[in-house]
């Protein structure tokens, strides 16, 4: 899918101008000539970047982008402010109502379209993990909240990559009232320090006497805790190439020297936030990724993912005619100790059980909450005798201490087990778990707090 861009200026000509020479790469265009025009086509249309001109009669280019910021529907859209004014407080002003780069007239060819990809590449990144996430809502997966550090730039860890000490020095200086930021001379070292996962944003100077600059972020960005890291180079007058071969590797920004105090400032802020949005969209999704198969309860895998890993380890045993048995257990006597201490005691009793059945596994061994108070083992290369041992181990274990409730009360469990191997050609998960089951059932009629073989 190709990014839309849309094109604000209120002179046809500059509109025509910047769509023909984005069309040529094949960038989809939209126009509008106010901005009025502007924000109602943001929120009635897909936009993934906006190309906005600065000097406009009534509602100029600042208060457009504010708007657009502030308002919870387009406020993750991109917005390059396109402007004749070259003066560093115009671009101060410009990162301050939210605009997220800047060109200025005459737009240059590279720059224009290096600076769009980058941006709609970064829509396109959040766009996604941010419909990922909204699906886990709706499934009641995602529990992870906003917090009021995602709306401020401030309080970011950087790194200062610079190999003339004085010139970082002054550098760190100039971020210390709002960031916590230190220099590093040697890249090596830097690297490392990067990799680590420690730092918000790094600024890499350009011109590093004995190494590349560009080489540096070209394995910031193959690595995949730096992937996503914000890079802002230190560029000087007449390195304009070598930067665009920067963007092109997936620099996010750039300072020109001598650096504007007031400029670098908005500009690390401007990638900090950026940078904990990305973050909280990824962490959100990661998190959502785990509802989704894991139980919230006890921290076991749940039935989703036993049922989809069960046929994996049966179709590897069948191919590497390899063992497997599947244990299913559950608590004996569980709905009367609901009823006589309440259902935050079972749930109590519920997590201790998990610790209990985590403790006698193997790390090979899989361990899931099927439903209830109703659990399920998976144990790769265990033959019958060596399954029941597991088993037999494991009702030992939980019969043998008693189970907490609160400081004062504790109260005796035991749980019954029932067990199948796989052993017939067509055995499919739902068989193999049918099999245990009964063997389960057995165990209950005999009398509970045992363990029980399918006879097949």
């Amino acid at each position: 899918m190709t990014a839309r861009v849309l094109v604000v200026d209120d002179m046809p000509a500059n509109v025509k101008l910047l769509e023909a020479r984005l069309q040529a790469e094949y960038f989809e265009t939209v126009s509008a000539f106010s901005g009025e025009d502007a924000l109602g086509i943001c929120e009635r249309e897909r936009i993934d970047v906006v190309l906005l001109d600065v000097m406009m009669p009534g509602m100029d280019g600042f208060e457009v982008c504010q708007r657009i910021k502030k308002q919870p529907s387009t406020q993750d859209i991109p917005v390059i402010m396109v402007t004749a004014l070259d003066q560093p407080q115009d671009k101060l002003h410009g990162l301050e109502a939210g605009a997220d780069d800047f060109l200025t007239k005459p737009v240059d060819d590279i720059a224009l379209i290096t600076r769009v990809k980058n941006l709609a590449r970064l829509k396109v990144l959040n766009d996604e993990m941010k419909l990922r996430a909204s699906t886990g809502d709706q499934l009641g997966l995602s529990a992870v909240s906003p917090d009021n550090s995602l709306q401020h730039g401030v309080d970011g860890r950087v790194l200062v990559v610079e190999d003339q000490l004085r010139a970082g020095n002054r550098i760190v200086r100039a971020l210390e009232p709002l960031h916590a930021a230190s220099v590093e001379t040697d890249t090596t070292a830097a690297l490392e320090a990067l990799l680590d996962g420690a730092f918000d944003v790094a600024v890499v100077s350009l011109n590093l006497s004995d190494v590349d600059a560009l080489r540096l972020c070209s394995q910031l960005r193959s690595h995949e805790t730096t992937r996503h890291l914000p890079i802002i180079m230190l560029v000087d007058s007449g390195d304009e190439a070598r930067l665009l071969r920067g963007l092109d590797l997936g620099v996010n920004d750039y300072l020109m020297r001598p650096i504007d105090r007031s400029e670098m400032l908005a500009r690390v802020r401007t990638q900090v936030r950026r940078k904990r949005h990305s973050d909280f969209l990824r962490n959100r999704l990661v998190k959502s990724v785990e509802l989704s198969v894991i139980d919230p309860l006890t921290g076991l895998h749940n039935r989703r993912y036993l049922e989809s890993h069960l046929e994996t380890l049966i179709a590897r045993a069948f191919q590497t005619n390899g063992h497997l048995a599947v244990v299913v257990t559950d608590i004996d006597h569980f709905k009367s100790i609901n009823d006589t201490y309440g259902h935050d005691a079972g749930d109590r009793i519920l997590q201790q059980f998990s610790e209990r059945l985590k403790q006698n596994t193997r790390g090979a061994d899989l361990a899931c909450r099927f439903g209830g108070e109703e659990f399920v083992l998976v144990l790769p290369d265990s033959n019958l005798e060596a399954a029941y041992q597991i088993a037999e181990r494991m009702r030992a274990d939980i019969a043998a201490q008693p189970f907490e409730i609160d400081n004062q009360t504790q109260v005796p469990i035991t749980t019954s087990l029932g067990l199948a191997i796989l052993e017939f050609d067509d055995d499919t998960p739902a068989s193999l778990f049918k099999r245990a089951d009964n063997a389960l059932y057995v165990a209950k009629q005999a009398g509970r707090n045992r363990v029980m073989a399918d006879a097949a």
